[in-house]
């Protein structure tokens, strides 16, 4: 599903336009990445948990020559399903 199914599936179930829809999606994601930003975590109950996974400095390979780098201490979004949602699938 592509983020425009997406909003068509909201619009539906909500009973809402599409252009407003769309709206509350581009809110959402926005919100989630300004709260991962600022270090955050965003639960939503039943669904999982949003939050910034730190991934230390490290030596890696350049698979081409082989030759040993240096690659960079970096920030990660991360997702943790929440139970309802792991019962869902399951």
């Amino acid at each position: 599903m592509n983020k425009s199914e997406l909003i068509d599936q909201v619009a539906s179930a909500a009973g809402i336009s599409k252009a407003a829809a769309g709206r509350a999606l581009d809110a959402t994601t926005a919100a989630v990445t300004k709260a991962l930003k600022q270090g955050d975590l965003v639960t939503l109950i039943g669904f999982g948990t949003f939050y910034v996974g730190k991934r230390e400095a490290r030596n890696g390979r350049n698979p081409r020559t082989g030759e040993t780098i240096k690659i960079k201490a970096a920030n990660s979004p991360k997702f943790r399903a929440g139970k309802a949602l792991k019962d869902a699938v399951n």
